[in-house]
């Protein structure tokens, strides 16, 4: 069993996929998100989403940070969490605009005080603001707001993002073929719409993250921040504290900023090439829960997903492979490594949507591409070594 499973969570979510099999998948099944029938207005040129994700456990991460450093300033990066994890998705099926958010933050009064509060709430407000100044307009609609110390331990933060929608100008996944490559644009770096380095982490497997990287003192110091009926031998394992700095080359990072790094978005190069481009997009795929084998899930039967040039897997990865001792596959089971969103294109149109992406400052490059096959599977080839998914 992996340290994964034995943590009490699934990089598959094969549970959830067990529970919702028999719900209706809407229009288009192979989409990345849900998509509905024109049910607000009657309209049969347009769909309704609705969509909900969260930050997951990345706000422990922002709890031991605070409570280390005094820093509520990071709580301002959860809160961009919760709202990329859900614009992301909404992304991959066309929509970039005009859209609307409503919280949903549960917390610990007793441990999480109103300036942590303020800070997430705040933070929200300034990623729109933000996100606004790139033509991409996402309306905060408040939410709820509850004091539940009985449920949580620490702080939950969640959203659920809606939008109305042309059909006509929807990704559905459906055009995906063999002969198509696949664009890949870099979770890490420095965009031109971020302050400061990213790591790339994102908001998925930070349960093994955190657990694998920070050290054991952690959870005698801060009981609250796991689940305590954990088998002990894999709670806090890793040699690291918030605070100490790793050296990659000449450039030095703090461990707590590398796992904190809030998840970027790729909406504003999304806008340009889903109003420019949008012919030449065949698919999207956000490699979120699952990493690098989430595009199993949407992309069509009878093909093979060949991915032989993907990006460098940046330090945080490392860092966590280093510290957890896992090999490669359940790495790219559970992490995006490097490589975030998946665009696949016809060959020709690839450099032009690669230019677009590094225009903003976005690494792009043509990672793998589709093949014909008896049956769906993945193909990572890895430092001359073959996955197969």
């Amino acid at each position: 069993m992996s340290l994964y499973s034995k943590r009490g969570v699934s990089a598959q979510k094969e549970e959830v996929h067990a529970a919702t099999k028999n719900l209706d998948k809407g229009l288009y099944a192979n989409a990345f998100c849900k998509i509905y029938p024109d049910v607000l207005c009657g309209d049969d040129a347009w769909v309704n989403v609705m969509h909900a994700d969260g930050a997951g456990t990345k706000s422990i991460l922002a709890y031991l940070y605070w409570k280390e450093t005094g820093d509520v300033s990071v709580w301002k990066g959860i809160a961009q969490d919760a709202i990329v994890m859900n614009l992301d998705d909404l992304l991959c099926i066309g929509i970039y605009d005009n859209l609307l958010f409503s919280s949903t933050i549960d917390r610990n009064k007793n441990v999480i005080p109103a300036e942590v509060l303020e800070a997430v709430i705040t933070g929200t407000q300034e990623f729109f603001d933000t996100m606004k100044s790139f033509g991409v307009n996402i309306s905060f609609m408040g939410g709820e707001t509850a004091d539940v110390g009985d449920v949580v331990r620490t702080i939950a933060v969640n959203g659920t993002m809606t939008a109305r929608w042309p059909k006509s100008k929807l990704v559905t996944n459906e055009k995906i073929k063999a002969g198509d490559v696949i664009v890949g644009l870099a979770g890490y770096g420095q965009s031109d719409y971020e302050t400061q380095y990213n790591s790339g982490l994102a908001s998925n497997g930070l349960t093994s993250a955190r657990h694998d990287v920070l050290h054991k003192t952690y959870g005698a110091r801060f009981p609250e921040s796991y689940d305590t009926s954990l088998d002990e031998s894999v709670v806090y394992i890793g040699p690291h504290r918030m605070t100490d700095e790793v050296r990659e080359g000449a450039i030095k990072y703090e461990v707590g900023k590398l796992l904190l790094s809030p998840t970027r978005t790729f909406a504003p190069v999304m806008k340009e090439l889903l109003e420019n481009h949008f012919e030449f997009i065949h698919g999207l795929i956000h490699c979120s829960g699952g990493g690098q084998t989430k595009c199993l899930k949407y992309v069509p039967e009878n093909v093979r997903i060949v991915k032989d040039n993907l990006f460098e897997p940046p330090i945080i990865f490392k860092l966590i492979q280093e510290a957890s001792k896992s090999d490669d596959r359940e790495m790219y089971q559970v992490f995006n490594m490097g490589t975030r969103l998946e665009i696949y294109t016809n060959e020709k149109e690839a450099d032009a949507i690669i230019a677009v992406s590094k225009r903003f400052g976005v690494e792009a490059q043509v990672i793998g591409r589709v093949e014909k096959s008896v049956k769906k599977e993945l193909v990572i080839l890895n430092a001359g070594k073959e996955i197969v998914f």
